[in-house]
């Protein structure tokens, strides 16, 4: 079963801003510090899981993960499926770095109806009402 990464996006507030930045032509990596060890979990079919402003609102297929330079100036490169999927919203508490996800922790997917249905921020206050 594979196992998902979430992290919190930065300098982005919604899923449009983070298109809009990777047009500029930014690849689809996510860089980190630390390198996951249960790598071969979640190469078998994980996803990045992606927290805006406190709710998790999309994935995408986690491709590749590779360790760039040594030692101290040791980083992490996560490549993504430019695909993004929309997921059924989730709050989350901020978080530095990142974390696994398990799959049954994972929101689940929304259909393409259903993440077109509502805006995100009147998606996000139903939510925080309790009305959806």
């Amino acid at each position: 079963m594979a196992l998902h990464m979430i992290k919190l996006v930065v300098g982005c507030d919604t899923i449009d801003d983070l298109v809009a930045w990777h047009k500029e032509g930014h690849p689809w990596v996510m860089h980190t510090r630390m390198t996951p060890k249960r790598i071969d979990e979640i190469l078998d079919g994980g996803s990045l899981y992606r927290v805006f402003k406190g709710q998790v609102l999309c994935r995408q297929t986690i491709l590749a993960i590779d360790t760039v330079g040594e030692g101290q100036n040791a980083r992490c490169e996560v490549t993504v499926d430019p695909a993004i999927v929309r997921v059924a919203p989730q709050p989350r508490r901020a978080f530095q770095g990142w974390r696994y996800l398990k799959p049954e922790d994972a929101p689940p997917d929304l259909t393409e109806g259903e993440a077109a249905d509502l805006p995100p921020e009147l998606a996000r206050q139903l939510r925080e009402l309790g009305a959806w």
